[in-house]
């Protein structure tokens, strides 16, 4: 493990709050920052996936930051995605994202194009090059089409300014690979891998259902560094029925998300989630409650 996580170890993919109209909540994104991070987040990773990217505009996505940061003060680091498919769009991003406040940038492979390997290297040395906050890599090739290769990850690794990854490429082979053989922090991106990410040398976790359970998740990463490793896998399994209804049961987990928080609509194409959904999400939710520590 890191000695010293760039950006924490429990980080939260914030959703963006919306108003009834669909108008940017600042006010509402504000509070759930707070919020999470009094429950536990030492991390908000802003305008990712969960967080509506590819429908808000870069207007939005700077105004989000810009509040985040003013919320949360020092008491948690904030981190931008800031990909898109275009290389120059996402240097522009970036750029944005670090004059708003940004501790660091989310990078995602370009996408759609499925450029090879020599490109996706060159386009995150584009960006680390452009800016002066450091990059989380986001390696997920099932939304992207294409993987940031473990010899890539080793080249890229190199850069002063390439400190971490957040992992949904579903290969832990390659990636404990990439973590014995360089100082990259390793963020899992799926809540199923949380704990056998961090028990090969990863750096902690980047998830969505930490929207609405916190406490829960970080208390995972607690046990395990106590010591307590029958406890850290005890905790670990209490989190995989609601981790599981939220983002495996054919709901985007920005949509599962905002019906427990009631947070506002989302955005076309997404659509809000059906009454039996919802209310198999609060079944879960409500056990997961019940079935936590005291003080969770």
């Amino acid at each position: 493990m890191t000695t010293t996580p760039p950006f924490g170890r429990a980080l939260c993919a914030m959703i963006t709050p919306f108003t009834d109209s669909g108008e940017l909540d600042l006010g509402g994104a504000r509070k759930l920052a707070d919020r999470l991070v009094a429950d536990g987040c030492d991390g908000l990773v802003l305008n990712g996936t969960t967080g509506e990217s590819p429908t808000t505009s870069d207007a939005e996505k700077t105004a989000l930051v810009r509040a985040v940061v003013e919320a949360v003060g020092d008491r948690a680091s904030v981190v931008a995605g800031v990909g898109s498919a275009d290389t120059r769009h996402t240097v522009e991003l970036a750029r944005s994202a670090e004059a708003a406040g940004a501790d660091g940038v989310l990078v995602v492979t370009p996408y759609y194009s499925r450029p090879p390997q020599a490109a996706v290297e060159a386009h995150f040395r584009r960006v680390a090059d452009a800016v002066g906050i450091p990059l989380m890599l986001y390696d997920i090739p099932g939304r992207t089409g294409t993987r940031i290769e473990p010899d890539t990850m080793l080249r890229l690794a190199g850069h002063p300014r390439i400190v971490a990854v957040k992992d949904c490429a579903y290969n832990l082979l390659g990636s404990t690979k990439v973590i014995a053989r360089t100082s990259l922090a390793y963020y899992s991106g799926c809540e199923e891998l949380n704990l056998p990410l961090y028990a090969v040398g990863g750096t902690g976790f980047v998830s969505t259902v930490a929207n609405v359970a916190p406490r829960q998740l970080r208390a995972v990463l607690d046990a395990y560094d106590a010591g307590r490793v029958t406890e850290a896998a005890r905790l670990n399994r209490l989190t995989i029925p609601l981790a599981e209804l939220m983002m495996a049961s054919g709901l985007p987990g920005t949509v599962t998300a905002k019906a427990l928080l009631g947070a506002g609509p989302v955005r076309e194409p997404l659509q809000p989630a059906g009454r039996e959904a919802v209310d198999g999400l609060r079944v879960a939710y409500e056990a997961l409650q019940g079935s936590s520590p005291s003080g969770l």
